[in-house]
């Protein structure tokens, strides 16, 4: 498995949820989600993952703090694979990662993959349907 080209330019390209977590595995990589902490704590969190919300609740709004937790996450040359819950998100987060310097991946179908026929995620694609590890408080 290789990362593949970015479908919007200005970061490393797109990973499977495989390819992120073998990179996290061996120590290339670092995991970030990128989810509010609403996400993390009702719909699940991958144990280990760095939580760094790219928006945060109130309305969604810009995370002040971002820049300063990704520059610290990447200290030492990781690279850095970033999930949200269907990779739009994480393309953004990507993006300003990269801007910063940084190698930085988004994991494609994010945490719950794709909607269905009847718009539910977490049937068609995603760190969850692979088998990956995660857990739900």
């Amino acid at each position: 498995m290789q990362p593949r080209p970015p479908a919007k330019g200005g970061y490393a390209g797109d990973v499977s949820p495989q390819l992120a977590w073998q990179w996290v595995q061996s120590g290339e990589a670092a995991l970030v989600d990128v989810r509010t902490d609403a996400e993390r704590e009702w719909v699940g969190f991958v144990p280990g993952a760095i939580p760094l919300a790219w928006k945060q609740w109130p309305g969604m709004q810009p995370n002040p703090q971002f820049d300063a937790g990704i520059r610290q996450v990447a200290e030492g040359g990781r690279k850095l694979v970033l999930l949200c819950r269907s990779g739009v998100r994480s393309i953004a987060a990507a993006q300003r990662a990269t801007e910063l310097g940084l190698e930085a991946y988004n994991i494609l179908e994010g945490f719950e993959g794709d909607p269905d026929a009847q718009a539910q995620r977490g049937r068609r694609g995603g760190w969850r349907f692979h088998g990956l590890p995660w857990r739900q408080n």
